[in-house]
């Protein structure tokens, strides 16, 4: 995020509508990335897990909103406290803001700024359900979400965003979350799992996905998404930043995908959707730290280098024996990592500020700068979400029973099915009349008879 800017009196900003109504619909653009995440998670897993998938990452809509309002903005983004915490009132419950009061150096309201974040902070504890899938308890979720945004995200987005944040004092680039959503999100998911173990039949058992159509809708729905979430983080549209933040978004997606298929050609011999779905996600998370500080062409190198690095990573499970279940820690830690470092080789100095990487002359200064923000971000998260993921586990248990697990968490955790095939074979039912019996009907099959789904 940019910093705020200091100002006279007599060259204080005004409100401006045009930047109002652009970072309206960059919020909005935000918040579809929340279902478009369910969409894509929905349709990695198997189909007995389909809805409980779904469902961790829109209940996240409804828990980080209320408290959002109640204190997560004041905390993220209130008065500093010792450069870790922030706190204003008037941001308690959103109570003490002007409808058109601005946020200090720009140009939008304050409302708007908040509704902006909030969408951040909806989407980032989203993410980490992706490693947990097929085998988290619902309640324990939903807890684990309320405990970990209080003592993980809020902080961590001071750091990073708010004015007097140690990492914003320091210099540490993110333009719109490698740090404060994707690495946070995927230390968090890595700590969890360490936590409660692997799914029955990890390593065993094929666990491909279910509809590899529903993977690329929310893969092509996060893309879109990513516009408002990437050049809305520039806060307006005045000086064209976000313009280049909007066009190094595609750049690197666009890179990262085809070096992911290629990587994924030669390694396995196929061009999956599977795959080409995972590499714009991995090219997305790893331009939102760097878009803002590189040219297209390092947009270029940025997407091109996630894209085979990611690919490479997400195998990494099998290797260490975590179970990571749809490559939370593969694609978004790994790429979050590997775009924040980046910043410090490819940035030109020439965009959003003029700090520049070793590529540009800047030397190691800026790398140093962006490894520290990635290491304290990663040990934070890993640690803290670990002893919270610990803590549920010891008091009301974070899994579901073996056996749930088994038949499958929709129907435990939500007493639903994603598809309902009852119906299917269609066709209108035989018309019977006065003069010719009826067909009878079929045999019942048994009742212990077992139908895969």
């Amino acid at each position: 995020m940019p910093p705020g800017i200091t100002t006279l009196a007599a060259d204080a900003p005004t409100l401006s509508a045009a930047n109002t109504g652009f970072m309206l619909i960059c919020s909005a653009l935000v918040m579809l990335m929340t279902p478009a995440l369910a969409f894509f998670y929905g349709g990695m897993v198997r189909v007995k897990s389909t809805l409980n998938m779904l469902m961790m990452s829109f209940i996240s809509l409804g828990i980080v909103t209320v408290l959002w309002v109640l204190y997560g903005f004041s905390l993220a983004f209130g008065t500093d406290t010792g450069s870790v915490i922030g706190w204003s009132q008037d941001f308690v419950g959103l109570s003490g803001i002007g409808v058109t009061e601005l946020w200090d150096g720009y140009t939008i309201p304050v409302y708007v700024f908040a509704v902006f974040q909030l969408m951040f902070a909806v989407l980032t504890p989203a993410l980490i359900s992706g490693a947990l899938a097929d085998r988290v308890k619902f309640t324990s979720w939903a807890l684990f979400i309320t405990l970990w945004v209080t003592v993980v995200y809020f902080p961590v987005a001071h750091w990073v965003w708010g004015a007097g944040g140690w990492l914003f004092e320091m210099g540490v680039i993110d333009f719109a979350g490698g740090t404060a959503v994707h690495i946070n999100a995927g230390a968090a998911g890595l700590g969890v799992i360490l936590v409660i173990g692997k799914r029955v039949g990890f390593k065993k058992d094929p666990m491909r996905p279910h509809s590899l159509p529903l993977v690329m809708l929310g893969a092509g729905l996060l893309w879109f998404g990513w516009f408002g979430f990437n050049a809305g983080s520039w806060l307006g549209n005045d000086d064209g930043v976000g313009a280049v933040m909007f066009v190094n978004t595609q750049v690197a997606t666009g890179a990262a995908m085809l070096a992911w298929l290629g990587y994924e050609k030669l390694r396995h011999g196929s061009f999956t959707t599977l795959g080409a779905a995972s590499g714009a996600v991995a090219g997305l998370v790893a331009i939102t730290p760097a878009g803002g500080a590189v040219s297209p062409l390092g947009a270029i190198a940025v997407g091109a280098i996630a894209g085979v690095v990611c690919a490479m990573a997400v195998g990494l499970k099998y290797k260490f024996g975590y179970d990571d279940s749809l490559d939370v820690v593969g694609v978004h830690l790994v790429g979050g990592v590997i775009g924040s470092l980046l910043v410090g080789l490819f940035a030109t100095g020439g965009v959003q500020s003029d700090a520049k990487g070793l590529f540009y002359g800047g030397g190691f200064d800026q790398l140093g700068k962006q490894a520290v923000g990635v290491l304290a971000v990663l040990a934070y998260s890993l640690v803290v979400s670990a002893l919270l993921a610990l803590a549920l586990d010891k008091t009301i248990g974070m899994r579901v029973d073996e056996d749930d697990e088994v038949s499958g968490i929709d129907q435990v955790e939500h007493a639903e099915t994603a598809y309902d095939f009852s119906g299917a074979g269609g066709g209108a039912a035989p018309r019977t009349s006065s003069h010719a019996p009826a067909a009878p009907a079929a045999p019942a099959a048994p009742a212990n008879k077992k139908v895969d789904a």
